[in-house]
């Protein structure tokens, strides 16, 4: 493209962009720098990394918000269908909703603490953030703390590195271009041990009203305003957890399932899943009553359901391969054939 044009092209972007003061006057002072360097020196690497950070800029949402969904009623109702039990957890929720709800009604942002889900692995914690997103309209990203080895990783690097990029919260706020999504800080204490206490700082930063306000991407060199980002952590447990960060925190501990719910969660809700993720009809597959005890606890007790679920995956696994080399079911599943469907039988 003629050099002429790359500029035009940069220029409609930037004026047709919605962008706070500050940043438009430091596109445009970019701007002149890349058109000044395409005249004298033509197109360079750090013409290309220039024209590259410009349109990333342009493309955040510095002004866009998502219309949230406002129905408490709604809330509860996409929690009961996606959660099982857990009613003090749910109880919880609908609390922490209903503050946002009045808030949001009187134009204010809440402040108020980040709610966070401790628990075991496969305790549904992700899948309750999933709901909150759900119940109140807006896009979800999640943010995997786990091997996390630098805190750059997080507040992006200086643009004077010639491979740099910006941090994974910036890079999230742009792939949902609305600036008040949800986004799921998953896993807090998987971090790396050398990068911990280096990564529990810039959460600190990111979970405090006072300070995300402004927060600094190394990368834009721009503050950005996250104060409407509604935060949602998980953590396995807290031990590896900063007390500063702690005291952001809203702690709800995930409760243990008993074999009887896990029995109700993987045949209403685990089961039907995964034969539509599988393009199976449900009337297809029939498991026996009295096989389900011996699904939930294969190898002892287990309080999570993460196991469960990798039980029923492959059982409707195995029943999408005879469904394709042309059995014509239905498929019944009970004692004397469990052991085709359930490797561990």
């Amino acid at each position: 493209m003629d050099p002429a044009q790359v500029v035009d092209k940069l220029k409609q972007k930037i004026s047709s962009s919605i962008l706070p003061k500050d940043v438009f006057n430091k596109l445009e002072n970019d701007l002149s720098r890349v058109e000044l360097t395409l005249k004298t020196s033509g197109y360079t690497l750090e013409v290309d990394r220039e024209i590259s950070f410009i349109n990333f800029v342009c493309e955040l949402p510095w002004e866009k918000i998502n219309q949230d969904i406002l129905d408490l009623a709604r809330a509860r109702s996409i929690l009961e269908k996606n959660h099982h039990g857990m009613e003090a957890v749910k109880e919880r929720i609908l609390e922490y909703l209903s503050v946002l709800i009045l808030n949001q009604r009187k134009n204010q942002n809440p402040h108020s603490q980040i709610l966070a889900f401790v628990g075991l692995a496969g305790s549904g914690k992700t899948t309750l953030a999933y709901s909150i997103a759900e119940s109140l309209g807006k896009p979800i990203i999640r943010i995997p703390f786990g091997g996390l080895g630098s805190a750059l990783q997080l507040r992006g690097e200086s643009r004077l590195k010639p491979e740099a990029e910006p941090g994974l919260i910036i890079k999230a706020l742009h792939k949902v271009s609305v600036k008040n999504p949800v986004i799921l800080l998953d896993e807090l204490d998987r971090v790396t041990t050398e990068a911990r206490a280096d990564i529990m700082g810039v959460l600190v930063e990111l979970l405090d009203p006072e300070q995300n306000m402004a927060f600094l991407d190394h990368y834009l060199d721009i503050p950005f305003d996250l104060s409407q980002v509604l935060f949602i952590a998980t953590a396995n447990n807290l031990t590896n957890v900063a007390t500063a960060v702690l005291d952001r925190l809203e702690v709800i501990e995930m409760p243990f399932y008993s074999d009887e719910q896990k029995i109700v969660i993987g045949r209403d809700y685990l089961l039907p899943k995964a034969l539509k993720e599988d393009g199976l009809d449900e009337s297809l597959v029939k498991i026996d009553a009295l096989l389900w005890p011996q699904i939930v606890r294969p190898l002892g007790f287990d309080g999570g359901i993460r196991s469960l679920k990798r039980n029923i995956d492959s059982l409707v696994r195995k029943i999408a391969l005879e469904v394709v080399e042309g059995k014509p079911g239905p498929f019944v599943v009970n004692q004397e054939n469990v052991s085709k469907y359930l490797n561990k039988y």
